[in-house]
């Protein structure tokens, strides 16, 4: 089990906003599986909020990325949160999507699942090859992009929201927030370099970033608070 002192779980490295942002997800989708309805179930970890400090810590920002996996797949939100709790009970841990177990299991236990309910929507989250049952193409994009730790649990992933820049988010460096592979320059840091005006050839030479991934991240940046 994941101890509930570890840091990875017990320390709060994103508000809701800024989660949203680097995962390229509305703001309201994941306020809604941090904080659901009276009765609902929450879908991804997050810690009691005080005033406007972080909330996320590593493994609900891994867990809402999961998540944002299953939405690109095109399933409805309504079948998502279904989706969630079987994996929870099949799994049997809790935090299920920040598992390796989710990689190596979870495809057969939600494709059975999807079988027994004829539940068409949910089926699109799965395929079977060469007689296996897999995750549907997309997930298994986002799934190989996590770096499991010896615990099986998510250590580190790489965000798929930018196309030139390699974007890492790992709690051991930089306080868990993303940060550029080539340079290791906080993107926080590059985006307020940009918004106060510098131009992006400037802030590349003194990061030691191409400024062809500047600019991605300036994009990806802009897009989100757009």
């Amino acid at each position: 089990m994941l101890g509930a002192d570890d840091p990875r779980v017990a320390r709060a490295v994103f508000t809701l906003r800024e989660a949203a942002g680097y995962l390229g997800l509305p703001a309201s989708t994941l306020h809604s599986w941090a904080r659901p309805p009276r009765g609902g179930a929450q879908l991804i970890t997050c810690l009691p909020s005080h005033g406007r400090e972080a909330t996320v810590p590593f493994i609900g920002f891994a867990e809402a990325y999961v998540l944002s996996a299953f939405r690109r797949a095109r399933v409805p939100m309504q079948r998502i949160r279904p989706a969630v709790e079987v994996l929870s009970r099949a799994i049997g841990i809790e935090h299920a999507l920040a598992s390796k177990r989710l990689y190596t299991d979870g495809a057969e236990v939600l494709y059975d699942y999807a079988a027994s309910e004829h539940d068409e929507e949910l089926s699109g989250l799965t395929v079977v090859r060469t007689g296996q049952r897999q995750f549907a193409e997309i997930v298994r994009d986002y799934l190989k992009l996590i770096t499991y730790g010896d615990d099986g649990w998510a250590a580190a992933l790489r965000l798929p929201t930018y196309t030139r820049a390699e974007v890492i988010v790992d709690p051991r460096r930089g306080f868990g927030m993303p940060l550029l592979v080539h340079g290791g320059a906080r993107v926080e840091d590059l985006v307020d370099r940009f918004i106060a005006g510098e131009a992006l050839i400037d802030i590349a030479e003194d990061f030691g970033v191409p400024e062809e991934e500047v600019e991605d991240v300036v994009r990806v940046a802009t897009r989100a608070a757009a």
